[in-house]
């Protein structure tokens, strides 16, 4: 199912394959989105600063929209981030090993990172839906409710739950 290229890479093919360049799209997709909402969270911020400093009012929306729309940022930001490996990691253990026993212990660490992810995806998919069906709001001022700001959490993890597959079938966990 998978082949060698003379870059030592392994070139997937079929379902398998396919999933994994899904997923890979899905993440750098979501990356742009998410650069997109930290964008739109540093301009509510310029603008809070503007009508409280400049203009001398009151502001209602603008630190809770922020809060919402950077948080959300950093939700669907995260499957590009195991993507490309830009995580923090400790690896000098890893760093010295080669061979099985490397990739046993990165598949080990994946597969607890992929059940967390798991736990998180059913946990916010269910908070989603309480909060939706049930109406809930944030209960200040502006008193939005609080579903979308739920759902990039439902989306992230279940994103990142997936990339953590596409990667342990890529052979890289």
């Amino acid at each position: 199912m998978s082949q060698s290229t003379s870059s030592g890479q392994v070139s997937q093919r079929g379902l398998i394959g396919g999933f994994i360049r899904l997923m890979d799209t899905a993440s750098i997709a979501t990356a742009y989105l998410a650069g997109a909402l930290l964008f739109i969270g540093v301009l509510s911020v310029v603008h809070m600063v503007f009508v409280r400093y400049v203009m001398g009012e009151s502001t209602i929306w603008q630190t809770e929209f922020t809060t919402f729309a950077i948080s959300a940022s950093m939700l669907l930001g995260t499957p590009y981030v195991l993507k490309t490996g830009g995580h923090v990691a400790v690896t000098v253990l890893p760093d010295a090993l080669s061979g099985l026993p490397k990739f046993l212990m990165q598949l080990a660490a994946s597969l607890v990172g992929l059940a967390f992810c798991i736990a998180l995806s059913f946990g916010s998919w269910y908070y989603f839906y309480e909060a939706y069906a049930f109406e809930w709001t944030s209960g200040t001022v502006w008193n939005p409710p609080l579903w979308p700001a739920i759902l990039p959490v439902a989306i992230g993890a279940t994103l990142l739950s997936l990339q953590y597959v596409a990667e342990i079938l890529r052979g890289e966990p």
